[in-house]
């Protein structure tokens, strides 16, 4: 964070307050995931919103079911599993154990105080600790005050410094890495006009890749540090969706190191697989494939367009810590699709589809950038 940044989080004056005194905190009616019936995003659906961070916590969308959706404009807390708060600019339902935080006023439907929630929650974890809508209500969070009323003007103020910062960040390393080039070729054009027309065939996933036997580490997740420090500098996998997985770090001695391979939970709220393209090793709760055909070796890209397939039959809302997917015993005997040319896997089509799309979600982040920096300079200048 700059230095100027820092020091007026110093100078500030900061107030206790009581969630309740904030908010209208209640329960939301919670539906079996499971069960939903999700559709594509019309004019007439509804977010249906999950105990996860990925995807912000959306699951898809579904028609209004039996019930009033819950309201717009108001925060969401997972109470089990992934605990953590959420904006909710629109209507939606939840799966179970949500809580529904209404703003006692509209100024308080922020990111400051996501960020400020989300570390008073910091304390719970899982299934084992978690917060009751009783407790919930007695939460004490800081917020930054002025003539002893909360200081809106300067959250507003800070957070748009604060993200003109990172956004700066991030265009400069898109125009670095190159990545600020987002026109497509004629040939990623065409494999995106190709797609929904291309021959798909099924294969086993244990066909393709075999488990990757990995040395047991002498370590407890709550005892590595989550930053990289001194000797402990090897990103290790967990069963956690942040980060792909990686939020501890442990020493290479001893370790195995694994590359350019598909890391997949092995019990955990999401089963999501990620192709890590950078080393590490495996903690817990976690496990890592690689491809076995050697003498067809797979691009970034490759990977990419193969774990998108994996994840179609690995990461559904039906799993969950409660129902639980399952190891690679499981996982292996599962189907993926695949486009093919001639009997074969069309390899140099996933390459070029993958890096077409690549560049799409590019496209969105250039523009995202540039729109960001015009928007938080007029706020800097307003305050």
């Amino acid at each position: 964070m700059d230095a100027s940044l820092n020091q007026k989080l110093a100078n500030v004056e900061w107030g206790e307050y009581r969630l309740d005194d904030l908010f209208s905190i209640s329960t939301s009616r919670g539906y079996d995931a499971g069960k939903m019936n999700f559709v594509k995003k019309s004019t007439d659906t509804y977010e249906f919103i999950g105990r996860t961070q990925t995807d912000y916590g959306l699951q898809g969308y579904v028609k209004k079911l039996d019930s009033k959706p819950n309201k717009a404009h108001c925060i969401s807390i997972s109470q089990i599993g992934a605990i953590h708060a959420q904006l909710r600019q629109k209507e939606w339902y939840s799966s179970q154990n949500m809580f529904i935080l209404e703003p006692n006023i509209e100024k308080l439907f922020n990111q400051w105080l996501i960020v400020v929630i989300n570390r008073a929650l910091s304390k719970y974890s899982g299934y084992s600790s978690y917060p009751t809508l009783s407790s919930l209500k007695e939460e004490i969070i800081l917020l930054p005050t002025c003539n002893n009323q909360i200081d809106f003007e300067f959250m507003e103020s800070f957070i748009a410094e604060l993200e003109a910062e990172r956004i700066a960040e991030l265009s400069a390393y898109l125009k670095v890495s190159g990545l600020d080039n987002y026109e497509l070729s004629d040939e990623e054009l065409k494999a995106l006009q190709d797609y929904d027309s291309m021959e798909w065939r099924e294969y086993r996933i244990g066909s393709l890749f075999s488990r990757i036997s990995t040395k047991k580490l002498p370590y407890k997740a709550k005892d590595l540090p989550t930053e990289a420090i001194d000797n402990y500098d090897l990103p290790c996998l967990t069963s956690s969706f942040r980060n792909q997985g990686l939020n501890y770090f442990a020493p290479k001695e001893g370790a195995t190191i694994l590359k350019d391979v598909i890391s997949i939970p092995s019990n955990s709220d999401v089963y999501r697989a990620y192709f890590q393209s950078r080393e590490f090793t495996v903690l817990s709760d976690a496990y890592a494939i690689k491809w076995t055909d050697e003498e067809q070796k797979l691009s970034n890209y490759q990977y990419l367009f193969i774990v998108r397939a994996i994840n179609k039959v690995t990461d559904l809302p039906i799993y969950s810590y409660k129902m639980k997917l399952g190891g690679w015993n499981v996982v292996k005997n599962k189907n993926i699709a695949l486009p093919v040319i001639n009997d074969e896997i069309a390899f140099d089509f996933m390459e070029i589809f993958a890096r077409a799309v690549s560049k799409l979600a590019i496209r969105d982040v250039v523009q995202y950038t540039n729109n960001r920096i015009d928007a938080t300079k007029k706020v800097v200048a307003k305050n």
